[in-house]
């Protein structure tokens, strides 16, 4: 921890409730929301998801103090949506065939973590844009016009978050029937900003689309969405090729199509420092336990 992030810490403790406490929240908290690059860089996912719940929870603290701060919201929202995936949903998918209670619990948390995460892009997007959630369900294009290019993450984790929730709890009425208000953010985050995070939004169309292909989804649209997320990716990124190996490929059984997206996805050099090395290195992961589940997947 910086000295900085030290000494705001300290004085947030110490302070009273006033001006001087609020500056002091956000002087930390704004330290806090800029400091997820030093995550997605590591080479250590273990490490990374040993640190990762006392982060949250200072933030959940600081928010108690600084309830709109919306880069604290939206670094509360994209970690809890990112610990629930990287360390919780894909450990719950590890040990199923071994432990089904386990993985059962692990879902169930995964989707209560997810759930929390949704609650906080929520209010982030509400702090320029208040009751969008009551708005949303009006009319999701209208109460979604205003938002700019500087919105998107917030869109996309609150989105990636509430998409993630559904899937985990498919049937969930009361959730299932947000499905296509998820959509609705996560178009639009598209469309301000496709290249977001070299692509990363088109990795919710490629698994939104393929998932949905026989009730109105298309693996047509999830292919042109893996082509322009690979495009834009630039190899950079392993999850565009995760994501449609395991939807895309699975769901029409095509398993040499399959096996040569996994490979692709582990031949890329996770070793070199960059801000997808976390996220490529989980998306390793994936790929070397959904190869070990081949013959498990496809019918001869």
């Amino acid at each position: 921890m910086t000295r900085l992030r030290l000494t705001a810490l300290v004085l947030a403790a110490v302070l009273p409730g006033c001006s001087l406490r609020s500056i002091a929240v956000n002087s930390l908290g704004n330290a806090l929301a800029r400091g997820g690059s030093n995550f997605a860089s590591d080479d250590d996912p273990d490490l990374v998801g040993e640190a990762i719940p006392f982060g949250l929870k200072t933030m959940e603290g600081l928010l108690l103090d600084a309830p709109r701060h919306k880069g604290l919201l939206l670094a509360t929202a994209s970690g809890f949506t990112q610990y629930a995936y990287g360390w919780v949903q894909l450990e719950a998918d590890l040990v199923e065939s071994q432990n089904l209670a386990r993985a059962t619990a692990l879902r169930d948390r995964a989707g209560r973590l997810y759930r929390r995460a949704l609650d906080y892009g929520m209010r982030g997007l509400e702090v320029d844009s208040p009751g969008l959630r009551e708005k949303l369900a009006r009319d999701p294009e209208a109460a979604l016009a205003r938002m700019k290019k500087g919105d998107v993450p917030l869109l996309y984790w609150t989105a990636a978050a509430w998409g993630a929730a559904i899937a985990l709890r498919i049937n969930d009425s009361e959730l299932s029937a947000d499905q296509k208000l998820a959509e609705a953010l996560a178009h639009r985050a598209l469309a301000l900003d496709e290249t977001w995070e070299a692509g990363t939004i088109h990795d919710f169309f490629i698994a939104y689309e393929a998932g949905r292909a026989s009730v109105g989804g298309s693996m047509e649209r999830a292919r042109e969405h893996f082509d322009r997320a690979t495009r834009i990716a630039n190899g950079r990124r392993a999850f565009p090729y995760v994501t449609f190996a395991e939807s895309a490929s699975v769901g029409r059984q095509n398993r040499q199509e399959f096996k040569a997206l996994l490979e692709q996805a582990l031949a890329l050099d996770a070793s070199r420092p960059s801000d997808y090395r976390l996220a490529n290195l989980l998306a390793q992961k994936r790929a070397r336990w959904l190869l070990s589940r081949t013959d498990e997947l496809f019918v001869e």
